[in-house]
């Protein structure tokens, strides 16, 4: 079975809704890591049906909205109000209260239906089949959620041999940092720019991503996370819920040798395929609704994917990351090319150097300041 994929959305929806935001900041101010998270309604103005989520979880709400229209933000708000009512942002409101009731009454208030549910990267769903699809190849989307399949290798054995195959627990266990240099492409072969990685054993890392338009910076120092974007009306603003879990789980992937105990409830479901590579399904969940799935080379037992969801208002947020070309750092297996997939578009970096165990000043992974 196949991962199911589909046409790549125009690059341009896929990274204005991140560069433009979705309306005028009410502030400019983010709340200090560590404290109350900053709510939407205290950032963005003119915000009705959904109140009472933080920034994060807003942003990546209207990634949903993006991915699900194949709409960038210009297409539903006025460019020079953005905080102004227009005929799409009053459907889009009719309609989060629509999803939001039929998932009420006929699911006891599981978040069943979503707006990709129907729109699947259209402004009006499909309505009536077409018979080219009915009757093709079949496009298999695999489930968020993924039940374990019995009489398949247990959940420990893929585990532990991926730690073999990077190196084994003994050599793991002697990597404590590196620091990691190499340049970044965006999606569709948009130009990013240079790329530093710094990370620090058990759970801290530092990306940043120079850009022509300013730095790309997400940061987690073992407790707290952030993003800073450049051309965005929130400069900056904290992880949470989900998205905190999900980056703390990137950070300890950088040190995988306690993997096992990242996340709970393993499972493993039918292998699959990937870029015709034969790969084992192995699932975990973790706090705060973090969902992640891994896919392990069945041959080398090396790491190919990882796709990590948060919740979210109107759906689980995905981000997807790819590794390939392992090299030895130090003994221990090192992917040098990464893929980072998220709703804001994609990442492709290629690591040129790598140094291992050196001393991290803790300001490389402090919130990080708008310059």
């Amino acid at each position: 079975m196949k991962l199911w994929s589909r046409p790549s959305i125009n690059v341009v929806v896929m990274t204005v809704v991140w560069m433009i935001g979705v309306a005028l900041a009410a502030s400019g101010q983010q709340a200090a890591s560590g404290q109350k998270p900053q709510m939407v309604e205290d950032v963005f103005k003119n915000v009705q049906v959904l109140k009472g989520i933080p920034v994060d979880e807003f942003m990546g709400t209207m990634g949903l909205f993006s991915a699900a229209l194949s709409m960038c933000c210009a297409e539903c708000h006025d460019t020079a109000k953005w905080d102004a009512d227009t005929p799409r942002k009053r459907i889009a409101r009719r309609m989060v209260e629509m999803v939001n009731g039929i998932n009420r009454t006929s699911f006891g208030g599981r978040q069943v239906v979503t707006c990709w549910t129907c729109h699947r990267g259209r402004d009006r769903p499909v309505v009536t089949p077409n018979l080219d699809i009915v009757y093709g190849e079949p496009l298999l989307e695999p489930d968020d959620i993924l039940p374990a399949v019995p009489g398949l290798p247990r959940a420990e054995t893929i585990l532990d041999k991926y730690i073999q195959a990077i190196g084994g627990a003994a050599r793991l266990s002697s990597l404590t940092s590196y620091v990691a240099r190499g340049t970044s492409e965006g999606f569709l072969g948009a130009s990013r720019g240079p790329v530093e990685i710094y990370s620090k054993a058990p759970s801290q890392r530092t990306i940043i991503v120079h850009t022509t338009d300013g730095d790309l910076v997400r940061t987690f120092d073992g407790r707290t996370g952030s993003i800073m974007t450049p051309l965005t009306p929130v400069a900056i603003y904290d992880f949470t819920g989900g998205e905190l879990e999900g980056a703390r789980l990137d950070a300890q992937l950088s040190f995988p040798g306690r993997i096992k105990e990242f996340l709970g409830s393993w499972r493993v479901n039918n292998s699959t395929t990937i870029a015709d590579r034969d790969v084992q399904v192995v699932q975990g969940t973790g706090a705060n609704g973090l969902v992640a799935t891994f896919y392990f080379d069945t041959k080398s037992g090396l790491l190919v994917r990882m796709v990590r969801y948060a919740n979210s208002a109107v759906g689980r947020v995905p981000t997807q990351i790819d590794y390939a070309d392992y090299r030895p750092v130090a003994g221990v297996m090192i992917p040098y090319r990464w893929t980072f997939t998220w709703l804001d578009g994609r990442d492709n970096i290629v690591l040129t150097d790598v140094q291992p165990n050196v001393s991290i000043e803790p300001a490389k992974f402090a919130r990080p300041v708008p310059k």
